[in-house]
């Protein structure tokens, strides 16, 4: 962990195709810059007391390899979209260290939906030996994990029921983390008032149904007023270099391996 009361890593800053994409001859696909190169959202979230995971992708195991994570006391998931479970089986071996259970925080559609596609985890009346034994928490307010509180921000994303999370700890909102979300609804906003590290979802340069534009992005961290903003979840409308030099000095694009000590 680093010197910060909160240590952010970000495992993926991509969306659902990945960057690069396949068969796509474009110029940020084709970069040579490392940052340019985007495997599926996710971000590893440690404090002194206890650490997780937030969604696990379909690159889970080499993000995991590569962050050299070791320790997981749980996992929160945003919601239920391919790009954001696809990895939920290479949690096996942090269940493997503790006692086969891990604790999974989600919505109650999400945890649905987590249900039905690995129905061989949740039953819990015949688990495998060896394999990961999620134990269920449904999120429907706030909670703790060790001496954060974490306040789940319901978003509108498309149709889909999606979570962002704000990271609390001794009256501080240090960061808020929403990857994929088209609108904060009011009592959201509440919640974010005063928070000091935005890390928001925008894919795209064009408006789109169920995400936000950069310009949409730009608009709402210029409303929040954090101390630093991040975006993630970025498709290859963005040069990592070239969308710097775009945005204000305390706006920046997030990049797959950057950490961040709150």
């Amino acid at each position: 962990m680093g010197d910060g009361t909160l240590t952010i890593t970000f495992l993926g800053t991509g969306t659902s195709m990945g960057v690069p994409v396949i068969r796509c001859k474009c110029e940020v696909c084709q970069s040579k810059d490392p940052r340019d190169h985007r495997l599926r959202s996710s971000i590893y979230v440690q404090t002194e007391d206890c650490s997780w995971v937030v969604d696990t992708g379909a690159e889970f195991r080499i993000q995991a390899l590569r962050a050299n994570i070791q320790h997981l006391d749980a996992v929160l998931y945003t919601h239920s979209h391919a790009d954001h479970v696809m990895g939920f089986d290479d949690l096996r071996r942090f269940g493997s260290i503790n006692s086969g259970r891990i604790p999974i925080y989600a919505s109650k559609d999400t945890m649905q939906n987590l249900h039905r596609t690995f129905f061989y985890a949740f039953n819990s009346e015949r688990p495998f030996t060896g394999y990961v034994h999620p134990e269920p928490h449904l999120v429907d307010g706030p909670f703790s994990l060790g001496s954060t509180e974490i306040h789940p921000i319901p978003v509108e994303h498309g149709r889909a029921h999606v979570l962002g999370f704000l990271f609390r700890q001794n009256g501080r909102s240090l960061a808020a983390y929403l990857s994929d979300c088209k609108t904060v609804y009011p009592k959201g906003l509440e919640y974010l008032e005063g928070v000091e590290t935005l890390i928001l979802g925008t894919p795209c340069r064009r408006s789109h149904p169920a995400h936000m534009s950069l310009a949409e992005g730009l608009a709402l961290a210029e409303r929040l007023s954090p101390q630093q903003t991040f975006f993630t979840h970025l498709s290859h409308d963005f040069g990592h270099a070239a969308t710097e030099k775009e945005l204000p000095n305390n706006i920046s694009l997030a990049y797959d391996g950057l950490r961040l000590n709150l």
